[in-house]
């Protein structure tokens, strides 16, 4: 332990610090002071070296499996803007984390990364005197990587190819021919893309290419499966996705109105619950016509009527035929008898005049010249309205058939009389109570032929260690583990080159006095008139001593001056009264 000196005035000055610790230094062997000076710049390197490492950014991918033509340009630009980058051992492009999405915005506005692909920029620089063919083929293959440039952006797929097959166009329509297109997808792993988006890359790639009908759009995923085909397929054997989505979705609902009815009854972890529901998509129009007869003559209507009445007068022709036979015949003398019914007699005009009229059936002659007998008829047609009823009906789409509900609830939990926890079922009349809620929030229906099914049972404790991935090969603790590691065999090298090393030599460099150096030193500085504390137990003692007399004396001092403020405060004035002169 080093000793430390206090000297009077008039005695030498202290040793110079750099050449003490020269002299400490020149202690040591040849081979010790290599050793230590090994030991001390390898340390100070770990320790430089660590905090550089820990400066250092967070790395993330920025783009991966990047074409060298793609790769080239999107380095040029962060060199160009002075952004750090490097590439994995993988081949992807990394930068640092906090500047991911800055610089992937950056490169979306100037149409990086491209893909490997030429859009229409193939047509800007366009040179004089280009052939049409060239033209042509120049149009096809920007209209091909546009296609796939739109495609890639649908989030499950990875890559896309699209190929045109655009006939030359001709005079004549039955040599015509319509454009067809294939597509090749490349999918991410562990997705796949559902009918809809099948249906709308199709209709895409068909709205993009003039004639093409959607019929002529193939497309393929990266196995080589069709996809064009599935929907078709699927729909021809009766699965709609559309209808088991929309199943689905009513299930969900009818959960989730049961959810909240129960969830502040019993607690969200203390029941579950199942909906399956039986819904009708087939759809049915159906026309009926309905005839009733016209019972009650009050309620029947005349659409049409129609009556026809006729009379003859029945005379035989007589006379020799010739002219004289066609005159007029002789006015009758003879009687009448009664008439026909509906023929009306008009009597003579003046008395004695046996001449009269007769009407019937809408003709009218003199009595005298009709002849015998008067013949009559009268036929009348009625058509009546017809009670008709005409009913068209239609089907809807998604009628439920039938619902079914489960429900699972737990036992109540308590603390038993022994003070640990247990379990007890539910009363009856709190199970009664769950069922009538549960059928009024499913909307139940005995008629449909709806159904519950309410259990009460205790739950069995998940055991939640084997539910996820397994803690050693989680990615983030992997990685946790990985830099503890590495900072913990950073300090034990730093331990191990101070424990080993540095403090070895440091002992040997400043070796501890002794006691009888101590004694001697003391004796030495009494009679030199320097007073010397030896190592650094005894400095500590003396400097505690002079805190402890120091309170000591601050402690007198307020004692004196709570006791006697009056005299205290004489002596303030009397010192500020000397100092100020």
């Amino acid at each position: 332990m080093a000793a430390t000196t206090e000297r009077t005035a008039g005695t030498a000055p202290d040793e110079n610090s750099v050449e003490r610790l020269r002299g400490a230094f020149n202690r040591l062997g040849d081979q010790q002071k290599i050793i230590f000076m090994v030991a001390v710049a390898a340390m100070v390197a770990v320790i430089v070296g660590t905090i550089l490492w820990s400066r250092q950014p967070d790395w993330k991918v920025l783009f991966s499996n990047l074409t060298e033509k793609d790769g080239g340009a999107i380095v040029a630009i962060l060199e160009a803007q002075n952004i750090q980058h490097r590439y994995s051992d993988n081949g992807a492009l990394l930068v640092p984390s906090q500047r991911v999405h800055e610089v992937r915005l950056k490169l979306a506005s100037q149409g990086l990364p491209r893909g490997g692909m030429v859009g229409f920029e193939l047509l800007e620089n366009q040179k004089f005197g280009t052939s049409q063919f060239a033209e042509q083929v120049n149009y096809q293959r920007g209209l091909e990587g546009e296609l796939s440039r739109t495609i890639s952006s649908i989030g499950a797929v990875q890559t896309a190819r699209v190929h045109l097959a655009i006939p030359k166009p001709s005079v004549f329509v039955r040599e015509e021919q319509k454009p067809t297109a294939s597509v090749m997808l490349n999918l991410y792993p562990g997705r796949a893309l559902d009918n809809g988006q099948i249906s709308g890359i199709a209709h895409l790639v068909s709205s993009s290419v003039p004639q093409l009908p959607i019929g002529n759009v193939a497309i393929i995923d990266q196995n080589g499966a069709l996809l064009s085909q599935l929907k078709s397929k699927l729909t021809e054997v009766g699965l709609d996705p559309t209808q088991l989505k929309y199943v689905r979705e009513i299930e969900d609902g009818i959960i989730k109105r049961i959810d909240e009815i129960l969830k502040p009854m019993l607690g969200a972890e203390n029941y579950k619950v199942q909906v399956a529901a039986d819904l009708d998509f087939s759809q049915n129009e159906q026309t009926a016509e309905s005839y009733r007869p016209n019972n009650t003559p009050e309620s029947t209507s005349i659409r049409s009527k129609q009556s026809n009445e006729s009379a003859s007068v029945n005379q035989a022709a007589g006379g020799v035929p010739g002219a004289l036979t066609n005159q007029p015949p002789v006015p009758a003398t003879a009687p009448l008898t009664q008439p026909a019914t509906g023929t009306t007699l008009t009597p003579p005009a003046k008395p004695g005049d046996i001449q009269g009229r007769i009407d019937a059936s809408g003709i009218t002659a003199p009595l005298n010249a009709a002849g015998q007998p008067v013949s009559t008829s009268k036929n009348a047609t009625i058509n009546y309205e017809l009670d008709k009823t005409v009913r068209y009906t239609k089907q809807a789409i998604g009628d439920i058939r039938r619902l079914s509900a489960a429900v699972v609830v737990n036992h109540r939990k308590e603390i038993g009389k022994d003070g640990k926890p247990a379990t007890k079922p539910l009363a009856e009349a709190e199970m009664k109570q769950i069922n009538e809620l549960i059928r009024e929030a499913m909307g139940f229906n005995k008629e449909r032929g709806d159904t519950i099914s309410i259990a009460n049972a205790p739950f069995t404790a998940v055991d939640r260690s084997d539910s996820g991935v397994p803690i050693w090969k989680d990615p983030e603790n992997i990685s946790y583990v990985k830099d503890l590691i590495k900072y913990l065999l950073i300090a034990g090298i730093v331990a191990a080159l101070y424990l080993k090393v540095i403090q070895p030599s440091i002992k040997t460099m400043f070796p501890p006095h002794s006691k009888a150096d101590g004694a001697a030193g003391h004796s030495g500085g009494i009679l030199g008139g320097t007073h010397v504390i030896v190592g650094d137990d005894g400095e500590d003692e003396a400097n505690e001593a002079r805190i402890n007399q120091y309170a000591t004396k601050v402690q007198k001092a307020r004692d004196i001056a709570q006791a006697d403020p009056k005299a205290v405060a004489n002596i303030l004035k009397d010192w500020i009264g000397a100092n100020a002169g």
